[in-house]
């Protein structure tokens, strides 16, 4: 696909190309298609199809860059002008040298396995079944507002380079979407997926496996109790979290800390730095020995799955954190190359005009041996928590404060009623070393957020989290307003 574009590349290719220069041309063409209905009310669909090409160049030492939307000859040669002119400027001032990165010449495809694609369901069965959805949540005075939705995105992308690279890569991601919102008495409470928080590769058979269908009759219900629910009690005690849950703290206390350029002091002046520093990998306490996490951008039907990273770089799965240990970080062949430390394939760009920088893909806690009930056994005094509400953490990515829709009150090994306005605080360095237990495949959901942002121009960019319940000593929880 593409042969077209690729072919007038490589025709507007300068003669240094085969002289030690590395040149890069990767297109992406993206389509977007946003369905929802809100409160029985059809919202106006949104369909857009984005499609361009970045060209990135290495010449003497240096790196540069150049985004174009005219994909004829003359805009890739004047791109290919232009990158190169910031290759030159930057060969003297650059942090590394680009001629030490060995630039992958992978060649291949790879796409995401699909049994119905999304353009194939007419849109009567989409709108058909959002109408399902609401349904089910019936009309009942007490739901003041609610929203059910599907958001679909199809890529595709070409990676050729000067040096013989060439791979295709099609993703089908699918976020199906459920919101419901009751009030009574002065009180308003929630209960949802948590901001498309069931996102995975697929076609319309992600729908069947997000289950909202037999989710909603149960978050209506506790949407219900949740209004005259007692407060969360607060103290210091056991904290059990779903899979849900566990996707935001996987997401802000693990995966921003140990991403390479963060570290390096990239976004120092943006989104923060990390109290992670080059000298804890290989031997740094990050969790207990229940704690494995691993980066896997291999399991097909997670919402970060890829074959090769935007730099061609193979993805592979490896372990971030072993037995508790750190051992690699989060970071292209770049950060690699300026760190000296290992990373994995995670070099992504939001889209083709922006570079990729290092981002997370697919990260995700390892099950342990545990049932849920066996959590939930062990607890003398804690809080079961569902579903992200709120969250705040330090510019460091170490102190954090989470709030949550739902929580129940675990006494004496057994789960009791419902608590609203759970929350809980800590700090990244010692809370996962509380790990204490974790949950069995039985507990296990692949989950996902579109919504990761990062970078300067800002780069919104889709992951994976993937995580069994979890269960945590000694932490602090409270209940809110």
């Amino acid at each position: 696909m593409y042969d077209d574009i690729v072919a007038r590349f490589r025709a507007v290719l300068p003669p240094q190309s085969s002289d030690g220069a590395f040149v890069s041309l990767r297109i992406v063409d993206e389509q977007t298609d946003l369905l929802g209905l809100r409160s029985g009310v059809l919202e106006p669909p949104s369909s857009r199809r984005d499609v361009g090409a970045m060209v990135t160049v290495h010449r003497n030492g240096g790196l540069g860059y150049a985004a174009t939307s005219d994909l004829r000859g003359s805009g890739l040669r004047q791109a290919i002008e232009k990158a190169t002119d910031w290759a030159e400027q930057t060969s003297n001032r650059a942090l590394f040298d680009t001629r030490a990165i060995a630039m992958p010449a992978p060649t291949g495809t790879y796409q995401t396995p699909v049994k119905r694609p999304w353009s194939d369901v007419p849109v009567a069965e989409r709108v058909a079944w959002l109408q399902h959805v609401g349904q089910l949540i019936g009309n009942d005075p007490r739901i003041v507002d609610w929203e059910s939705s599907l958001f679909a995105v199809l890529t595709r992308s070409r990676y050729v380079t000067s040096h013989g690279a060439d791979i295709y890569q099609e993703l089908h991601h699918l976020a199906p979407d459920v919101t419901i919102m009751a009030a009574a008495d002065g009180v308003v409470q929630k209960r949802s997926t948590g901001m498309r928080g069931f996102s995975q590769q697929g076609g319309w058979e992600v729908v069947a496996r997000s289950q909202i269908e037999s989710l909603v009759p149960r978050f209506r219900e506790e949407a219900f109790e949740l209004l005259t629910a007692p407060n969360c009690p607060s103290g210091t005690m056991h904290l059990l979290l779903d899979p849900g849950q566990m996707m935001l703290q996987i997401h802000e206390s693990i995966g921003h800390p140990l991403e390479l350029d963060r570290i390096l002091g990239d976004e120092r002046n943006y989104a923060g730095r990390s109290f992670v520093s080059p000298e804890m990998f290989g031997s740094y306490r990050y969790g207990s020995d229940l704690l494995n996490v691993t980066f896997d951008p291999t399991r097909p039907e997670q919402f970060a799955s890829y074959a090769w990273d935007d730099d061609g770089n193979p993805a592979t799965r490896q372990h971030i954190i072993q037995d508790g240990i750190l051992v690699r970080g989060l970071g292209s062949s770049t950060s690699e190359q300026r760190s000296g430390l290992p990373g994995v394939a995670s070099s992504r760009a939001t889209s083709w005009n922006r570079p990729p920088i290092d981002r997370m893909a697919n990260l995700n806690v390892e099950p342990g041996d545990q049932s849920f009930e066996q959590l939930v056994s062990q607890v003398e005094r804690g809080v079961y928590m569902e579903t992200n509400t709120s969250w705040s953490i330090d510019d460091s990515r170490n102190k954090f404060q989470f709030g949550c829709e739902l929580g129940r009150v675990i006494e004496n090994g057994e789960l009791k009623g419902l608590v609203r306005t759970p929350n809980y605080r800590g700090i990244s360095a010692t809370f996962w070393r509380n790990l204490a237990g974790v949950g069995d495949r039985s507990t296990f959901e692949v989950l996902g957020t579109p919504f990761c942002g990062k970078g300067e121009p800002n780069q919104i960019i889709r992951v994976g989290h993937a995580s069994p319940a979890c269960l945590f000593a000694n932490v602090a929880v409270f209940g809110g307003a």
